[in-house]
């Protein structure tokens, strides 16, 4: 069927691309409006006594749809009956239009067979206008039911998480390519691009504050989740009060899941110190709880801290920035020096303390983001401030990741280039090895054997057969050390020693001979280039037993050459 269909001009074709682009659009707004209508109209027909008509729950309907792309909507039953603003967004139900706007924007690049390709430009505006357009309708179907939008809002922030969620969509379907400079920039630009390897910098540095924000999100749902257990009780008793069915317990239950990234959020920010509010009079951090709350009867806001000042067991909550940094710190590293890099693609401390830097400020941009969101006024007076404060929160987030990730960032860089180079911790007093011959003496110090070329400045040996301590650079391993002590007292005291151990017996005199020999030979220690070497082979041939009844035969005197 697709051999036979008509075939299309090219002016023809663009225009149908564009048309299917700007239907992808309006496609997923529709997709998202109707998952959040299945939603809310299968609670209000479960529900026994429903509030309202059909009516009233389709503008609910548009409510919720508007307030989850960051809308700010006006609640005009109110029992003062001022109209009170609703700002706090619920994240759960942000993530529904963000993925949906991405996806479409994300296929639209995507070329049909016979229809010309469509562009990065062409894409993003297309599917945002579609989108935008069925956003209009709804705001307009909805600006006199009982949850009205603030218009301003629709232009910031709502338009704004549009465009953002369409734009990382094209993104990703050009391949997410990092920044280049245009084509008409000076070769001189793109050059210093290409040999700073800016690609690879810029990728480490946005993996590494990703990984912050995930680990200070993942430490405040933790704090929520024990701060939850810890007041059970009063949280259950908040979700049993605030209905008496059980469609309006469903309904607070998906409402409780719905800010859960809120929380988290929130546990975050306590973590990092600023805190959140609780109306316009009270803030709970680490420190203290202090002023008045504003609390509304929620199972969520239940688990806030007792008021009053903090105990140990607040502060413990500051580990929280301490794991984002050290997991800054660590993925930065784990880039700028592998296991198993040259040294050339090691990283320098000032790239690698830069990469960390830039990360710790990622992570706190986000971070700052993240408590815009999550925060929110929800009435008037009391309720007009209600969640973390996103510029002292990005703050913070920036200070604790840099004050840690930066300098772990280093510390665990010469911890890797020590632990490869031979020198770890448990050597002692170790001389500095070059570059040039780092490996190959670290290979061979963990063999037991002496590097090429360096032999007999490596362990010079003393007259009775003993190495020289001050010689030796103090860079033996403990076991290299112990096993060759055992073998310098087999070959006699030390002169001027007392405490070296007493004199050998005449019948093993000869093993004695023959082991110190060895042990002083350089032959014996390194063979020559254009031999074999063979382990032990001054020593004896002959059987153990026959070797030591007739002494006469046990190897070559002192003054002979072992290797002969």
């Amino acid at each position: 069927m697709t051999e036979n269909s008509p075939s299309l001009s090219a002016e023809q074709g663009r225009s149908a691309v564009l048309a299917f682009a700007l239907l992808r659009g309006a496609v997923a707004a529709g997709l998202g409006l109707g998952s959040i209508a299945v939603l809310v109209m299968a609670l209000w027909i479960s529900s026994p006594t429903p509030d309202s008509s059909p009516g009233g729950a389709l503008h609910a309907v548009t409510g919720l749809w508007l307030l989850a792309h960051g809308a700010e909507l006006i609640r005009a039953d109110t029992l003062s009956g001022v109209p009170a603003p609703v700002g706090l967004v619920p994240l759960l139900l942000t993530v529904v239009p963000v993925r949906l706007v991405h996806r479409a924007a994300r296929d639209a690049l995507v070329p049909d067979e016979g229809r010309p390709a469509l562009s990065e430009v062409g894409a993003f505006v297309m599917v945002v206008g579609g989108y935008l357009l069925v956003g209009a309708a709804v705001a307009g179907y909805g600006w006199d039911g009982p949850l009205s939008v603030h218009p301003p809002s629709l232009l910031f922030p709502s338009a704004v998480v549009v465009a953002g969620a369409a734009a990382a969509g094209v993104w990703t379907a050009a391949g997410r390519p990092v920044w280049s400079p245009p084509s008409w920039a000076p070769a001189s630009l793109h050059e210093a691009l290409a040999r700073s390897r800016f690609r690879e910098r810029a990728g480490t540095v946005c993996r590494s504050a990703a990984a912050g924000v995930t680990v200070l999100l993942g430490g405040g749902a933790l704090l929520v989740a024990v701060a939850l257990v810890w007041h059970a009780q009063p949280a259950q008793q908040s979700f049993v009060q605030l209905s008496g069915n059980w469609a309006g317990r469903v309904a607070v239950l998906l409402l409780a899941l719905a800010l859960v990234p809120n929380a988290a959020v929130w546990g975050a920010a306590y973590g990092l110190g600023p805190g959140f509010a609780l109306g316009t009079a009270s803030t709970v951090t680490p420190l203290a709880f202090s002023g008045r709350p504003a609390l509304p009867g929620f199972p969520l806001l239940a688990a806030v801290p007792a008021e009053g000042p903090g105990t140990a067991l607040n502060w413990s909550a500051l580990a929280v920035p301490v794991a984002a940094g050290a997991t800054i710190a660590w993925f930065t590293v784990r880039r700028a020096a592998p296991p198993h890099a040259a040294r050339e693609e090691v990283w320098s401390l000032r790239e690698t303390a830069l990469a960390a830097a830039l990360a710790a400020v990622g992570c706190g941009a986000g971070t700052a983001v993240l408590a815009a969101a999550a925060g929110g006024p929800l009435g008037t007076r009391a309720l007009a401030e209600f969640g973390p404060v996103w510029w002292l929160t990005g703050a913070a987030a920036l200070v604790w990741t840099a004050l840690i990730g930066v300098p772990g960032a280093l510390v665990l860089r010469a911890w890797r280039l020590g632990e490869r180079g031979g020198v770890a911790w448990w050597r002692v007093g170790a001389a500095p090895v070059t570059a040039e011959g780092e490996e190959a003496a670290y290979g061979a110090e963990a063999s037991g054997v002496a590097a090429p070329g360096k032999a007999a400045e490596a362990e010079p040996v003393s007259e009775s057969g003993e190495a020289s301590p001050e010689s030796s650079g103090g860079g033996r391993w403990w076991w290299r050390c112990s096993g060759r002590r055992g073998g310098d007292e087999a070959a006699g005291p030390v002169p001027g020693d007392e405490s070296a151990p007493p004199p050998v017996s005449p019948e093993s005199a000869p093993v004695a001979a023959s082991l110190a020999v060895g042990a002083a030979s350089p032959a014996a220690r390194t063979p020559a280039p254009d031999e074999g070497f063979a382990p032990y082979d001054f020593l004896p041939t002959g059987p153990w037993h026959e070797w030591t009844a007739r002494p006469e035969e046990a190897g070559p005197s002192g003054t002979e050459d072992p290797s002969s």
